[in-house]
C-alpha cells in the first residue's frame, strides 16, 4: 500500500514489516514513494545485509510506453552511501494473458533444522573469502565499502600492489 493522503510515517518504535510503510506524492509527472519501517533482511542481488533502519525512496517516471524506476536505499548500519538502482519497463498489452506462476515452498538448504540461523563468530566464517576466490578479486575489494564500486578503486589496488 502506498498512502497518498499526506499522512505521516509511524514513530520509530512502531512495528516494522517486510513491505514497510510507504507514502507517496506527485512531483510533477513523477511519483515519489518513501518507505520506512522495513524489517531487517537482505539486499537482493548482492546479499548484503539490510538493517531495520533502512529507508527506501523510489521515483516512477513515465515516458510514453516506457517507465523508469529509480530506487535509492539508505542504511546507516550497512551502507556507507546510498545504493542507487534504476530499471526501465516497457508497456506491453497482454490481452488477458497471465504472467503469474503458482508458487511452491521448497527447502533451500537440506537438513537445516526449522528456524536455524547460520552464524559464525568474528574471524571464524569459513566462507568469507569464497566470493573473492570465485571471481578472482582481492579480498579487500570483495569486503570493502562503497568505494569498491567505482573505477577509481582499481587504480588504488594497483598502487597498493594487489
Amino acid at each position: 500500500t502506498i498512502w497518498m493522503d499526506g499522512r505521516v510515517h509511524p514513530p520509530d518504535i512502531a512495528p516494522h514489516t517486510w513491505m514497510g510503510f510507504s507514502t507517496g506524492r506527485w512531483d510533477g509527472d513523477v511519483l515519489t514513494v518513501s518507505t520506512t519501517h522495513i524489517k531487517q533482511g537482505w539486499i537482493r542481488r548482492n546479499g548484503l545485509p539490510q538493517s531495520d533502519q533502512a529507508t527506501l525512496t523510489e521515483h516512477f517516471i513515465r515516458h510514453g510506453n516506457y517507465m523508469t524506476h529509480v530506487s535509492v536505499l539508505t542504511d546507516p548500519v550497512y551502507l556507507t552511501e546510498p545504493l542507487v538502482k534504476s530499471e526501465d519497463f516497457t508497456y506491453v498489452i497482454q490481452n488477458g494473458a497471465n504472467w503469474l506462476y503458482p508458487c511452491e515452498e521448497v527447502e533451500e538448504i537440506a537438513g537445516r533444522p526449522r528456524g536455524a540461523v547460520p552464524n559464525y563468530l568474528p574471524g571464524k566464517n569459513p566462507f568469507v573469502n569464497e566470493f573473492a576466490g570465485k571471481y578472482h578479486v582481492p579480498v579487500a575489494a570483495a569486503l570493502g565499502g562503497a568505494e569498491t564500486m567505482y573505477p577509481e578503486y582499481e587504480k588504488k589496488l594497483k598502487e597498493d600492489g594487489k
